[in-house]
């Protein structure tokens, strides 16, 4: 109790990240009442219950990894709590445990009001259209939803524990500078994926490849592809998310060569030097728009295929990427505040350091336009 009142004093990024992660959490929890209620009115033997549940697993993803992000964060954003922790005798695993903790909570506490909301209406209140979604006339078993809503706080908190790292939280240890180099093994790994994936699809693409081939029926109404186009296309999605990263640090090496301004070597060497933390989370996000803008070209092409699960999974899904890469920032921001203040210390205008930041996202935005670009390109002619 004593830590969590050290810990009270929470800020608008607090609050913000907290009631995300809550909103979140409620919108997967509906998801998983709704496969229970379906599972409920559905006859026995239907094998449809799994293929809901199923569904709800990249969304389940989305709110853990989002629970990670921001509270690898919170060590940045808030150094004074954790010194105020460390003071009080708080060591590195009581530290981690109550970031997980307030992951794990605010998962819960979504999640319950999401269970409030769906047994009132399991309360004769909806109507014909949302009884078969609720499983109305069918005893609801006591273990179930209870069984599912704790998947939440337990994936949540655990994703937050995991991403701490303990050398942050020891007084005087802030997060080690990354090395600017990408070891030759985490290029090489990519690229290898990239050459296999394009070489699979192309072979999956030839003339004549459908014929002799089983269809795979893709679901939320995208209707069939064969097999190597679609391991091929997810494959070459996978290493132009690995690549991103080093394609970052590449793009910041670009703008601080051949005698660089003042401005392009602000610019590329922070930029090489975020490259490895801004990397996972705008490869997510890469990723996650391709996809929604293939599947929606695909939606518009062939009307009436369309539907509203996967719309409000994928807006989720989105909204988490989204989320968290704006977490990330804030994280980054956190870090750099002593550099930037050295800089207005020595001299340096702010005109500089604007500029500089938005020369950053410029080239950022690039390379994520070529790596989500290629990942769309190449799930349109799946979905062809």
């Amino acid at each position: 109790m004593f830590y969590l009142r050290l810990a009270r004093g929470y800020r608008a990024p607090d609050l913000g990240r907290w009631l995300l992660t809550a909103a979140a959490a409620a919108v997967v929890a509906g998801f998983l009442l709704r496969a229970l209620g379906r599972a409920l009115s559905d006859p026995l033997g239907s094998g449809d219950a799994v293929v809901r549940l199923l569904w709800c697993l990249p969304a389940l993803a989305a709110v853990s990894w989002f629970a990670a992000v921001a509270a690898r964060a919170v060590p940045a954003q808030r150094p004074e709590r954790i010194a105020g922790l460390i003071s009080a005798g708080a060591g590195p695993g009581r530290i981690r445990a109550l970031i997980a903790g307030e992951s794990a909570l605010a998962a819960g506490l979504g999640s319950a009001l999401t269970l409030v909301v769906f047994l009132v209406l399991r309360n004769d209140i909806a109507g014909a259209t949302l009884a078969p979604e609720l499983g109305m006339g069918v005893a609801l078993p006591a273990a179930a939803p209870v069984t599912l809503l704790a998947l939440l706080p337990l994936l949540a908190g655990a994703g937050a524990a995991i991403a701490v790292p303990v050398g942050d939280t020891l007084p005087g240890s802030g997060p080690r500078p990354a090395p600017h180099r990408f070891h030759v093994l985490r290029v090489a790994v990519p690229v290898g994926l990239l050459v296999t994936g394009v070489a699979l699809e192309l072979y999956g693409l030839r003339p004549g490849a459908g014929e002799n081939a089983r269809p795979v029926r893709l679901p939320a109404g995208l209707g069939s592809s064969n097999l190597a186009t679609l391991a091929g296309w997810a494959v070459t999605a996978l290493g132009l998310a690995l690549l991103t990263g080093p394609l970052l640090a590449w793009a910041g090496r670009l703008l601080a060569i051949a005698r660089p301004t003042p401005l392009r070597l602000l610019a590329g060497r922070g930029l090489t030097a975020q490259a490895r933390r801004l990397g996972p989370p705008l490869a997510v996000l890469a990723l996650t728009l391709a996809v929604v803008l293939t599947v929606i070209r695909y939606w518009v092409a062939a009307p009436g295929t369309a539907d509203v699960l996967p719309v409000v999974e994928t807006g989720l899904v989105v909204g988490c990427a989204v989320a968290a890469v704006l977490t990330r920032l804030a994280e980054i921001r956190g870090t750099r505040r002593d550099v930037t203040e050295d800089l207005l210390r020595l001299g340096a205008p702010p005109r500089l350091l604007y500029g500089a930041v938005a020369l950053r996202v410029l080239t950022a935005g690039t390379v994520l336009l070529v790596t989500g670009g290629l990942t769309a390109l190449l799930g349109a002619a799946v979905l062809a």
